[in-house]
């Protein structure tokens, strides 16, 4: 949580502010955009009869399920409301209401003519909402107490979160861990600790990612946390694909594994590749052989080098006159030569408003005053060394005056006079 005062918390992972009036009263609103993974209800306003009793019921992190309203009251987005659980009842959210639910059912593949829904039994009152806040305060002190006593029985696991039912009796420990764990000892003792059930729920590192959150290399937040509900399986093929380096510390992200970006651009390299042709031998002209050393594969660009192995003179060749070129040579044919061909016209990224310079931001006034002031600084300091220059040679000549009546006068006292003129 974050907080904004002592009276007003934010619940990032519900999507909720709680605040205490002065009167004592704890409210609890549902504020929309703060939760992880927001579906936006695009569809706000369309009413249909057949999904009015629908609702999608959100709770911690990226649980959520659809439920139907069964207590005769209305019910919207925002509004607290008590659920159905496996024992007892849970506290949650709505977030979604109308014809959008069943958008949100028929991309989980949840058939409404033959799913059981679990039942929303009424709103949450006052007392509820005390009784789940008091549940929610225990989570972090559970969550730091239970790998405790996992590392004290020598589990190898780690215990990345915890949820407490909205009637406080119960407890989901999610858990991350490598192979197989016997839960037989560890519940006993969390059953005996903390007095609640338990329910450990086994995830992913990619799970656990979108649950704790956090910012990506590129500056923004995990994707995991952000959008994705699904997670689809990545292999290195993809980064092959894109010619990018196999560096295992590039390629991982926090969760460590590949990262989820390599497939957003896979499609784009493979549709591109398709356009390009093989080259496995050097191709033939007449003026000698050339060899490919590197493909531009979005522009669909080839260059190829005279002398095997070097990257001095460089010769682009578009991938359709390649295919010409190597049908040619099958054909006993040689083209003149490579060094005679244009470059290929590419289609280059221009920005429509004219923002890629980087010195846009610059002004050319404040430069060019700069510029006359240092030139007026330069004359003056000119001057100066000049009257200096000037000094200094009057000041030389008067010392050798002075210097010469010296000698002369220290030759008189001493009785030793030289004869001006002999």
């Amino acid at each position: 949580m974050d907080y904004d005062n002592e009276t007003k918390k934010f619940d990032c992972s519900r999507g909720c502010v709680v605040e205490r009036t002065d009167e004592g009263e704890l409210n609890c609103t549902y504020r929309q955009g703060c939760c992880k993974q927001e579906v936006y209800n695009w569809l706000q306003g369309v009413r249909q009869e057949q999904f009015k009793d629908y609702f999608e019921v959100r709770f911690k992190n990226t649980r959520k399920g659809i439920y139907i309203n069964t207590s005769g009251q209305s019910i919207k987005t925002g509004d607290l409301v008590i659920v159905e659980a496996a024992n007892g009842h849970d506290l949650g959210i709505v977030t979604l209401e109308g014809p959008i639910v069943a958008r949100q059912m028929a991309c989980r593949r949840i058939d409404p003519a033959t799913t059981e829904f679990k039942k929303i039994y009424r709103k949450a009152k006052i007392f509820d909402i005390e009784k789940w806040q008091e549940a929610i305060a225990r989570e972090h002190e559970t969550m730091i107490r239970s790998r405790q006593i996992a590392a004290e029985l020598g589990l190898e696991m780690k215990i990345g979160d915890v949820e407490f039912q909205g009637d406080g009796t119960k407890a989901i420990f999610y858990y991350i861990a490598d192979g197989r764990v016997d839960f037989r000892q560890l519940i006993k003792v969390f059953a005996e600790e903390f007095r609640i059930r338990i329910e450990m729920k086994q995830i992913g590192a990619r799970q656990e990612a979108g649950l704790i959150g956090g910012l990506g290399v590129c500056g923004r937040e995990l994707c995991c946390s952000n959008y994705i509900n699904s997670f689809q399986s990545i292999t290195t093929s993809a980064a092959r694909c894109q010619d990018l380096s196999l560096n295992p510390q590039k390629l991982a992200g926090q969760c460590g594994k590949l990262k989820c970006c390599l497939n957003y651009e896979t499609a784009a390299y493979i549709d591109a590749q398709s356009r390009i042709p093989k080259v496995s031998a050097p191709l033939e002209f007449e003026d000698g052989l050339a060899y490919l050393m590197k493909t531009d594969i979005l522009k669909e660009v080839m260059y190829f080098s005279y002398e095997q192995g070097s990257f001095a003179n460089l010769y682009p060749l578009a991938a359709s006159e390649v295919k010409e070129v190597i049908r040619m040579n099958r054909n006993g044919e040689k083209p003149e030569s490579l060094k005679s061909e244009p470059a290929p016209a590419i289609p280059e990224f221009i920005s429509a408003v004219g923002d890629d310079s980087i010195t846009r931001f610059d002004d050319t006034r404040k430069k060019k005053r700069n510029g006359q002031k240092r030139n007026g600084r330069a004359g003056q300091n000119g001057g100066r060394n000049r009257q200096g220059n000037g000094n200094a040679q009057g000041n030389g000549q008067g010392g050798n005056r002075n210097g010469q009546n010296n000698r002369n006068s220290q030759g008189n006292r001493n009785g030793k006079t030289r004869p001006q003129n002999q």
